[in-house]
């Protein structure tokens, strides 16, 4: 009963504080609806045919892969996206989204980050998010 009083506490602060991502979020899922998807802890994960993961507010996406380690870890960082977007509110796409976003898919960041060796979760958004992941629920 606890578990699901956090998520309907979570999912209502999401989708007032935190409505612009959530929003985005919802059209996402929305779009792939037909992907398996679960709640997990306080948030919405929907498993993608995608590569890559992306979190807006209450919904996270996550890539279908059978390296359940690498599921594992792709779901609790895009879960700690989710928390920065219950922290952050309406500065959450500015200060994380935005610049999260960049740093992946920017080719010219991708060359940096090969060029010179940096990990991908060095970045301050990623190493957050990681950091963010672990916990049960942010407050």
């Amino acid at each position: 009963m606890a578990d699901k009083l956090k998520f309907i506490i979570a999912a209502l602060w999401q989708l007032s504080y935190g409505i612009i991502q959530s929003f985005i979020g919802l059209l996402v899922f929305i779009f792939y609806v037909r992907c398996p998807h679960f709640i997990y802890r306080c948030g919405i994960i929907t498993v993608w045919r995608r590569r890559d993961g992306v979190s807006l507010g209450l919904f996270a996406f996550v890539p279908d892969t059978e390296n359940e380690g690498l599921k594992e870890h792709m779901i609790r960082h895009e879960y700690g996206h989710s928390i920065q977007s219950m922290i952050l509110g309406p500065l959450y796409l500015p200060v994380v989204g935005i610049p999260s976003l960049c740093w992946n898919a920017m080719p010219v960041l991708q060359h940096f980050r090969s060029r010179k060796g940096v990990e991908y979760e060095r970045f301050y958004t990623e190493s957050w998010a990681n950091r963010l992941g672990g916990t049960r629920c942010w407050w």
